[in-house]
């Protein structure tokens, strides 16, 4: 279901013989202009315990090169098989995608497919169908509400999704997090903020040594939801060969594990979170961070390219796992996919974002993924570059030379993650996707708040001091990522706080680790990666600068006391 308000069709048929059709009726008062696409749902035969079904699609639009199309059941049926169609089914959601040899529907071309399925009860016909985000059989499609318009307030099972989930909603509080902060001297006054929850390997689906698994979180958030909206943020994080430009958070599946990535970790996710108890919750997933940035950097010759990138792009499982991750997911009327887009000191040069738009729009229109699965995209996840860097523009001259000149800046085209996530938002959507696409900025730790935070401009006399002396993320580069010091709290978590701004956010925990400093043996496949050590001098991707990190960190992932201790005393705003 595409996230902006959709008119639904005023009839449902029932099945009362061993055959039937969808009915194809407009609303009241709907002009007489052409639906965008029609669906042709017949029931060819049926039987006490099952029936087969052929569907049309008629492409009233502009030419197609592939197609997906959704649609939802009221009733219990099943689908086992299909054919001239990739039809697949989660909860009540279906998804046909096309083949490799039917994918093109030209201007008022069709396509057909089939499945078998079983049933009991009343087998009644969808009521509602989507082709790549756009509502069939209605005149005129969807209505976009804008990016300020925050829809409806109760997307409901099968029902259109709110345009920002965040507006009007609480966000789900962690308690595991919570009482990891609670018990840390000062940190009861952060420990009620809503943090994401990491599911980073198969077995924290279930919960990993006694900790809350998928099901204990959604049921402690329909507790704190009461009778209003609540947003549940989840991490997808498991791909085959995850992390191939890092070290520090490796994952457990290997480069071609694609259909364990599948069958094991996101069918489960999807089942669960399909369940009718959950229809209520509204969940937000960030997709797979730094994947799909890293094939864009790191797997193509340059002094940044590893080898394991090399493979992963070669292999396409980031992309295949990331599609399959977007279909399956976002078939469920309740929850809203964020792909992750790195940061402006990653892919903010135009040699960068240009591919990275390109990237990204390929994975969500293949694999059975369509761009109305994507609700918006995230930036700076578990990283630490600020929101707004409030002295300088990049934009900004000193004594006739431009600050994109600077060592810091380096020709990049932002200098913070709101201008690099409105700029990227404005691409996505020339590229195709919605008009109401939002963005999500991870604030947990980029307020660079304390003494060493500048009050106003640098000096004018170069611009390297310039820059030097206005820019509040103090990181040695912008490269650097790992347990950085001198790092504060950022903005609180908000909801809209900038028009295609959905949310700023805490998606990294504060006080969880980035890597361990020095080499820890594990079972958890994290290995040493060196710009987790404060004692390295670099390499191409942080042009060869000391790395920035605290000594004695842990994992990725585990507690690093002095790391929340210190991201409490440079919190930016400051904390009270």
């Amino acid at each position: 279901m595409s996230r902006t308000r959709m008119s639904l069709l005023t009839a449902l048929a029932l099945l009362t013989g061993t055959s039937g059709a969808a009915i194809i009726a407009a609303p009241a008062g709907a002009s007489t202009a052409a639906a965008p696409c029609t669906v042709d749902y017949k029931v060819q035969n049926q039987w006490d315990t099952g029936f087969t079904a052929a569907v049309t699609i008629t492409n009233n639009g502009a030419a197609k090169s592939s197609w997906s199309l959704k649609w939802s059941y009221t009733g219990n049926q099943k689908i086992s098989n299909g054919w001239n169609a990739k039809v697949s089914q989660s909860g009540s959601a279906v998804t046909a995608a096309n083949e490799s040899y039917n994918g093109t529907i030209p201007s008022g071309g069709s396509a057909s497919f089939g499945f078998q399925a079983s049933y009991s009860g009343t087998n009644a016909i969808p009521a509602t169908f989507t082709l790549d985000g756009v509502t069939c059989n209605v005149d005129g499609g969807p209505t976009d509400p804008g990016p300020t318009d925050p829809g409806p307030t109760d997307p409901g099972p099968g029902g259109p999704k709110a345009a920002n989930p965040y507006v009007g909603a609480k966000v789900y509080v962690n308690p595991e997090w919570s009482a990891k902060a609670a018990a840390e001297p000062g940190g009861s006054r952060i420990s009620n903020q809503p943090t994401a929850v990491w599911l980073d390997r198969i077995a924290a689906i279930n919960g990993v040594n006694g900790g809350m698994g998928l099901r204990a979180h959604l049921d402690e958030a329909l507790k704190q939801k009461g009778s209003g909206e609540l947003v549940v943020q989840l991490v997808i994080y498991d791909l085959p060969g995850r992390d191939c430009a890092a070290l520090a958070s490796n994952g457990e599946l290997g480069p071609n594990d694609l259909d364990k990535y599948k069958s094991q970790y996101i069918d489960p996710i999807t089942s669960i979170l399909s369940e009718s108890k959950y229809a209520g919750l509204r969940i937000a997933t960030v997709i797979e961070p730094d994947s799909l940035p890293n094939l864009v950097t790191n797997a193509g010759g340059t002094n940044t390219t590893t080898d394991a990138c090399v493979t992963m792009k070669s292999n396409g499982n980031y992309e295949k796992g990331v599609s399959y991750a977007l279909g399956k997911l976002g078939a469920l009327a309740n929850v809203y996919n964020y792909i992750d887009a790195g940061h402006h000191g990653w892919l903010g040069w135009d040699s960068n974002l240009g591919p990275s738009v390109q990237e990204f729009a390929k994975v969500a229109t293949s694999n059975g993924a369509s761009m109305s699965d994507v609700a918006g995209f995230i930036v700076n996840t578990a990283n630490y570059s600020p929101a707004k860097e409030p002295h300088f523009k990049v934009t900004d001259t000193v004594n006739g030379q431009t600050v994109r000149q600077s060592k810091w800046v380096d020709w990049n085209q932002y200098v913070d993650e709101q201008s690099f996530a409105l700029g990227l938002r404005d691409k996505l959507v020339a590229a195709g996707f919605d008009s109401g696409l939002g963005m999500l900025i991870d604030t947990s730790r980029n307020g660079w708040g304390g003494s060493a935070r500048p009050t106003g401009p640098g000096p004018l006399t170069s611009v390297d001091a310039y820059v030097d002396g206005s820019r509040i993320d103090r990181r040695i580069h912008a490269g650097n990522w790992c347990n950085q010091s001198g790092a504060g709290l950022g903005e609180r978590p908000t909801a809209a706080p900038a028009t295609g701004i959905d949310a700023y956010v805490w998606v990294k925990p504060p006080g969880e680790s980035d890597g361990n400093s020095a080499a820890i043996p594990n079972d958890e496949g994290k290995g040493f990666d060196r710009m987790c050590d404060p004692t390295y001098g670099g390499n191409a991707r942080n042009g060869n600068n000391p790395t920035g990190a605290l000594p004695n960190a842990p994992l990725a992932g585990h507690w690093f006391s002095a790391q929340f201790q210190q991201l409490m005393q440079n919190a930016y705003p400051p904390l009270p």
